[in-house]
């Protein structure tokens, strides 16, 4: 994939209105907030007024999950137009929809609106600014989550042009050539911007999980708000400290998904969930991911369970269970003692609901009491145990 030529950004400086998706997000730049390492996050800060309006024209991308989203001052959800809800233009074709051969790029194209009052979705609007809001800034995200080509974020196409309708000017925008970075830069504008995220995560996500939290148990979070939450993913969570010799040990029950990276359709009827992953990450600012398991890449026992460990290499490494059926998920730095550990639930079918992340936290009934086998089951265990024993003794 080539971008589109435009201006990258100066040093210490975001870039002017000459690039559109001037931010990007994802396990490796601009690791902020829980991202999860198998997607791909694109920013695009802006001010509507009354009236005015920004115009996408995109394709749809060969990937498992894609959206668009927009987000308040506050970081927390405006509207989400997801994949399947978006009308493709005329002569082309969602794949989204229905389980087809991928089409060519140009005959999966889509146009789409953000405006800044309420918006239709079955013309593909989004509203951009939230009722009530003061200043007139919002943020629009594209996620694009296991493209088909581990190689392209982008799931093989160019992210979306953008026009701005601003006072009657329309002001047409190409993606940057480089995303901006601002921890990557000096200056009052990078560290403003740096500033700014860091203040707003770091209150959002010690809410999330209080300190307080039971370890070793996954619960509901209190709140996802401010952390750019996404409202097709709900998310079960335990908190997790680091001990020389000891490691996690957390199993349960998969859900089936549409393998994309094995040629499934992200369509393929009669699957439980769209996508799933467990995700290891920092509970310090600005609260990256350390390493994530997503469902493709987990292990199942003959049963379909999943048993993760949760290890630093010098307690346990692959090689060492690499003739069993866990999977090793790395506790990354050990200097950085609170950890927590996220399941992942998106999209689940009306069939699989109940036993879902989202049926729990729309009841308000523990998880542990709803997802039956779904649940993760979590202790602590030494990690000669399981080098020696194997897993099933950090259960007895």
């Amino acid at each position: 994939m080539v971008p589109a030529p435009a201006s990258a950004a100066p040093q210490g400086y975001a870039p002017g209105p000459g690039c559109a998706w001037q931010l990007m997000s994802n396990s490796t730049d601009l690791n902020v907030a829980f991202p999860d390492a198998n997607a791909t996050y694109w920013v695009l800060p802006y001010a509507l007024g009354p009236g005015d309006s920004i115009r996408l024209s995109g394709t749809f991308p060969a990937a498992r999950y894609f959206s668009l989203n927009t987000y308040g001052t506050d970081l927390d959800t405006v509207d989400t137009l997801r994949d399947d809800a978006i009308r493709p233009d005329p002569g082309s074709i969602n794949p989204y929809v229905a389980p087809v051969a991928m089409p060519a790029p140009a005959e999966r194209r889509w146009h789409a609106t953000v405006v800044s009052g309420a918006a239709d979705h079955s013309r593909n609007e989004i509203r951009g600014l939230p009722a009530g809001q003061q200043a007139p800034v919002g943020f629009l995200l594209v996620r694009i989550y296991v493209p088909d080509d581990a190689a392209s974020p982008n799931g093989g196409v160019t992210l979306p042009t953008v026009t701005f309708s601003v006072g009657g000017q329309s002001i047409p925008l190409q993606p940057c050539a480089q995303p901006f970075n601002p921890r990557r830069y000096q200056g009052p504008i990078a560290a403003a911007l740096t500033r700014v995220f860091d203040d707003f995560i770091e209150r959002a996500a010690a809410a999330s999980f209080p300190d307080n939290a039971a370890e070793v148990t996954f619960t509901n979070p209190a709140t996802t708000a401010g952390l750019f939450p996404n409202g097709d993913n709900k998310y079960v969570g335990s908190p997790l400290t680091y001990r020389p010799g000891r490691v996690a040990v957390i199993r349960g029950k998969a859900p089936t998904f549409p393998d994309s990276r094995a040629g499934q359709s992200p369509a393929t009827p009669g699957l439980q969930v769209r996508y799933w992953s467990m995700c290891q990450n920092d509970k310090v600012t600005p609260y990256p991911v350390v390493a994530c398991a997503a469902d493709f890449q987990t292990r199942l026992d003959a049963d379909g369970y999943y048993t993760y460990v949760i290890a630093a290499p010098a307690d346990l490494t692959p090689q060492q269970v690499a003739s069993s059926d866990l999977t090793v998920i790395p506790w990354g730095t050990t200097s950085v003692e609170r950890k927590i550990v996220f399941l992942r639930h998106m999209l689940p079918s009306p069939q699989f609901y109940p036993r879902s992340v989202q049926a729990s936290q729309d009841s308000g009934a523990p998880p542990a009491s709803t997802m039956g086998p779904y649940y993760p089951r979590a202790t602590y265990c030494s990690a000669e145990t399981v080098r020696s024993a194997g897993w099933p003794a950090c259960y007895r």
